[in-house]
């Protein structure tokens, strides 16, 4: 999961310049496109998503805010994603961002439940 923060307002309600950040982002990742849908919200705001051969990337922008949300989940031996979060980081001139990766299929019900409790703890002190 990739959130970046502060990004040019008028790059995040670019219908085109996403699409194409999105298709450009699959190729860094070495992953194979198999469908695309875009939409553009009025009055702002895009979400792109593409299904991969080696699963998904999807990106929600709130140009009002200057925020993009990036969820891409990937597997294979070949793709790439880390190279994909560089490439869009770079491409949306995000000043700031937050990074996630969480290897899916390996947190065991007992980690979950360590995981949940740090949350709780974490949200009690906030």
């Amino acid at each position: 999961m990739l959130e970046l923060y502060d990004c040019p307002n008028n790059l995040l309600n670019d219908f085109e310049f996403i699409k194409k950040s999105l298709e450009a982002a699959i190729a860094e990742a070495k992953s194979t496109l198999l469908k695309e849908v875009t939409h553009q919200f009025e009055p702002y705001g895009v979400t792109a998503l593409a299904l991969l051969a080696e699963s998904h990337i999807s990106i929600h922008t709130w140009p009002e805010i200057g925020y993009v949300a990036i969820d891409m989940f990937t597997c294979g031996e070949t793709a790439e994603p880390e190279k994909a979060c560089v490439y869009l980081k770079d491409a949306f001139q995000a000043q700031s961002h937050v990074l996630l990766k969480l290897p899916r299929g390996r947190i065991s019900p007992e980690m979950q439940e360590r995981i949940e409790t740090s949350i709780a703890e974490a949200t009690l002190v906030s």
